[in-house]
Order: C-alpha cells, then structure tokens, then sequence
C-alpha cells in the first residue's frame, strides 16, 4: 500500500522528533487552566496534539499547514473534475505531502479494492425500525463492521506496540473505503428505493458516492468531493475527533472510535447546525414567498435577535473572518447555480447578516462559517431529507479522524485520563487567590 510505505520511512523520524521533545521540553508550561476552563467544558485548554490539522483564526482551517485555497488548487482532480481525488487529500493528511496524481489514484484504488460492504451490516440496517435515525444506523452500521478490524485480531494475538500504527491504517483505509457505501444504503433504505449501492473501481470517490446515492446531476460527484475534503477535519477538540482522540487512546480499534465518534456528532451542538441554517433560510423564504428586500430581511433578523434567537450559520469559536470552506461552497454555487432562490437568499444574507450583528456588539465573529450554506448546496441537488445532513458530514469527518487515528499510534500517544477536582477544591483555590 502506497501509504503503508510512506509512512513506514517517516516514521524514525517523528519517533525520535517527540521523544526529543517530551524528554528535553517536556516540563514546558504552554497553558494556565482557569476555573472557568475547568467548568466550562475544557474550551481553550492547550492539552491536545494533532499535525494534521489546525484553525488559524485568520487564514481558517489548514490541512498540514496549507489554507482550503492551496489545497483545493494543488490537490490532483480526475480528469474534466472541478473537485480533486478525496484520496488525495487523505494522502495529504496523512503524508504531510502533496500526491501526485498518480499517487492520489493509488489511495483511490486502494479504497476500490476495500469497499465491499459485508451482507450482515445491510441486514442489521434493515432490522431496524423504519424510523430510526440516520446517525444511529450510520453508527450501527460502523459497530456492525468491526469484526473486520486487523487492528483488534492482532492485538489480540500479541503486537509490538511499534506495529500498532500499521494494522491501524489497514483499518482505516478499509473503513474509510466502505462509509459512503453505508451512507448511500441508509440514504436508499430510508427515503428511496432501499437497493444495496455498489462501488464501482472504475470511478472515484466522490462520483462513487453521487452515483450510489442516485443524484443524477452530474455536478453532484464535484460536491461529493469538495463536501468531504472540506468537512475531513477540525483540529482536535471538536466533539467527534476528540471522541475518537479518547475511544482509541484506550487501544479500541478504528471502528469503536469512530462509532462513538459518530455519537458524538449526532449531538444538536455538533452536527445538526448545517441542518438548522438550511432551516432558517428556509424559513424566510416561506415567510416572505421567495427572496425579500435587503430591509425586510434586515428586519427579521432584528426580530430574531430581539426574541433571544440567534442566527444560524454565522459566529466561529475561533475564527475572525468569513470561513474559507464557507468561501469554497459559495464559489462552487456561483458558478454551478447562480440563479438557484435558496442560493440568492444566501448571498443576501451575507451582505446583511454581518452589518446587524456588528451593530448588536454580542458577536465576536459576525462571518458565516461552514455551515451557513452547506445544506442548501445538497438541497440543491435532491437531498432534501435534512437528517441526512449529518450522516454526509460523517463520512468527510472520517478521513481527519482516522488520520489522527492512525498517528497517535504511531507515536504511541497513552491513554487520555485527565485528573477531576471538587467543586470545593476549586472554591479553596479561588479563596487562595
């Protein structure tokens, strides 16, 4: 496997990198945790390590280094794509390099040849009471493959804790192979015909998926692509990555991490915001019949703030412009569908949402970020069904998150097992100060 042998070859020198590190620095203080830190869900704490990817507050998230534009323009495409190979933008993430476009159709054949669905995941699926929630038969389905795991059966037969990285990446290649087979299942079983998607090894990723969910539109393989390489990762103390951060550092194999992952996504906080913008720009189309004027629309969003809502879609934790994966959709839309209602009200919201929550001066961040049009580009398409929604970011999520994975065993990264105080601990330590 082409990653196989490129990760071995890194790998002496990132051992000893981190040994150096932890045995020279390892007393380095890069943090001060507050109270606040400690009751308010950890938000802020430096206490995670990931290279493959970071949010720059000013240049948006960047894989290994590289903002969405660089990536999206380096990335090899296929051949009359708009969108590059998604194998190669894991290669990207777990490299550090570039592919080339050989290289990315490496990744993409090595998916081919693992993409087969065992008949007992369809059957669990289709047991299930017919309304189940997608993210829990996305879940399911993922428990229901893990007796595929290399990494569980060597384990079990006694590994050198300096192989874990490898049966790791077997695993994750297999798993990340067989998602959008899953995920098209689910779509077909709960909204269409509920036929059992096959893969086809004569197409890529991206065109797999659009043609196992049954979108004919031929633009939809060039979404496919773009939605998941922009949806791959997020550092790693977002719920689902720092799920599978936890889940794995106890040794499970990829396919328990990633199902509490999914879990973890499934939370209205985490994963269900692209779903709840689509459906607040829904709401003012209905409301006024199609697109308003920019001061009725101004209005209703002083209606919104006023009542104590607040508006979908636009804020980031960390970032202080416009989000670029909110930029790369909005582009991909220019371009596809211009004239698309849905998409008219989007960029209306953006020339107007930002001037209101300025004058309120409650936002740090008054820019959309992601999720502020990435519902609207599948629905679109047909994919209307908003539950959906998050079975798609799932499967985008997976390749950061089994990269991650794939790293921290690499490196040997322990288990997680922060130390709890009382909340009369804290009181004493507030009183001291």
């Amino acid at each position: 496997m082409i990653l196989k042998e490129k990760i071995s070859a890194m790998l002496p020198e990132w051992r000893e990198r981190v040994t150096k590190l932890l045995k020279e620095h390892g007393s380095v203080v890069v943090g001060d945790v507050t109270i606040k830190q400690v009751y308010g869900g950890m938000r802020g704490v430096k206490a995670l390590v990931t290279d493959i990817s970071y949010v720059d507050p000013n240049s948006g998230i960047r894989f290994r280094g590289h903002t969405i534009p660089e990536v999206l323009e380096k990335l090899p495409k296929p051949d009359g794509a708009e969108m590059p190979y998604v194998g190669g933008l894991y290669y990207l993430l777990l490299t550090g390099e570039f592919p080339t476009k050989e290289e990315a159709e490496a990744v993409e054949a090595e998916w081919a040849k693992n993409a087969e669905v065992p008949a007992h995941v369809f059957d669990v699926l289709r047991a299930m009471p017919k309304d189940t929630h997608p993210m829990a038969l996305f879940s399911m389905a993922v428990l229901a493959l893990q007796g595929e795991s290399k990494f569980a059966r060597r384990y079990a037969e006694g590994m050198n804790k300096f192989e874990y990285w490898d049966p790791a990446l077997d695993d994750a290649m297999a798993l990340t192979a067989k998602l959008p087979v899953v995920a098209a299942f689910i779509y077909r079983l709960k909204y269409k015909d509920g036929a059992e998607p096959k893969y086809d090894p004569n197409m890529d990723y991206g065109a797999n998926f659009a043609r196992m969910m049954g979108v004919d539109n031929p633009g939809y393989a060039d979404l496919a692509r773009l939605y998941f390489i922009l949806h791959s990762d997020h550092e790693s103390g977002n719920v689902s990555a720092h799920t599978m951060h936890l889940v794995g550092s106890a040794l499970a194999d990829p396919y328990y991490a990633f199902s509490a992952a999914m879990d973890g996504l499934a939370g209205p906080l985490h994963g269900l915001a692209n779903q709840k913008a689509l459906g607040f720009l829904m709401s003012i189309r209905d409301k006024f019949g199609g697109v308003p004027s920019q001061e009725q629309l101004r209005e209703f969003l002083w209606d919104t703030l006023n009542s104590g809502q607040v508006i979908p879609g636009y804020g980031h934790a960390v970032l202080r412009v416009p989000d670029p994966r909110y930029v790369a959709q909005f582009e991909f839309a220019k371009k596809n569908f211009p004239d698309d209602e849905l998409f008219r009200l989007v960029q209306l919201m953006y020339d107007t949402v930002p001037p209101v929550l300025q004058e309120q001066g409650k936002a740090k961040n008054p820019w959309p970020n992601v999720d502020a049009i990435s519902g609207t580009l599948q629905y679109y398409y047909g994919v209307t069904e908003f539950d959906f929604y998050t079975v798609l970011f799932g499967v985008g999520r997976a390749l950061g998150v089994t990269a991650n994975y794939v790293w921290a065993r690499a490196l040997g990264q322990p288990i997680e097992r922060p130390k709890s105080l009382t909340t009369a601990m804290l009181e004493e330590a507030a009183q001291k100060a």
